[in-house]
């Protein structure tokens, strides 16, 4: 029952069973998993339909680094990199995958505040999570690569995405009243002090 070699592709033989047997992963596979969201095309066909995805809130919601609350769904995509570890060093590799980068996608946005979460920093957290996720990988000997991560949705939660947009559309009023007011002022000030001084000029 030991592992004795991986071979390459090509012509290869082995002794019968029971003395040696063969078993053949799919490397060049890329394969999917979903953390925050369930029900894609890849695996919720149900007779011939696509069913349609649902969230899984206990997977999805998470705590930013000023503590807010953010819904996010991933999807991990990941090939199998060494078959002799992928096969005999892990339990569920799958399972694995979706753990560890869970873990780290939860570690990420403990330190990212929610504005850049929401907008400029996706594409950071992206490759933080998948570094962080391959790290743990080549830590268990999974014999997994990961491919990518891709955000999918990066919401505030259902409940209150209502008054996040209020919020949202508050600090734009401010921000447009304090420019207005910015701009009657380097209109105003000038043209006083040009009167101020033509008046001193004139007395």
């Amino acid at each position: 029952g030991a592992f004795i070699r991986t071979a390459p592709p090509g012509l290869n033989y082995h002794i019968p069973w029971p003395v040696e047997t063969v078993t053949t992963p799919r490397v060049t596979r890329i394969n999917r998993v979903d953390i925050g969201f369930i029900g894609t095309p890849e695996v919720g066909i149900v007779s011939g339909r696509v069913q349609p995805s649902r969230d899984v809130l206990a997977e999805s919601m998470m705590l930013t680094g000023d503590e807010n609350i953010i819904d996010i769904d991933v999807a991990v995509f990941w090939r199998i990199r060494d078959a002799g570890e992928f096969l005999f060093n892990t339990r569920n590799p799958e399972a694995t995958v979706k753990s560890a980068a869970e873990s780290v996608m939860r570690e990420v946005i403990g330190r990212t505040p929610i504005q850049p979460a929401l907008t400029e920093a996706r594409a950071q957290i992206e490759q933080d999570v998948r570094a962080g996720t391959q790290a743990i990988m080549d830590q268990y000997q999974a014999g997994i690569e990961i491919m990518q991560v891709q955000l999918q949705k990066v919401d505030p939660p259902p409940q209150v995405v209502d008054a996040f947009r209020d919020v949202q559309r508050a600090n734009a009023d401010r921000e447009r009243a304090r420019n207005e007011a910015e701009s009657f002022r380097n209109d105003i000030i000038p043209r006083a002090r040009g009167e101020a001084e033509r008046i001193v000029q004139e007395a």
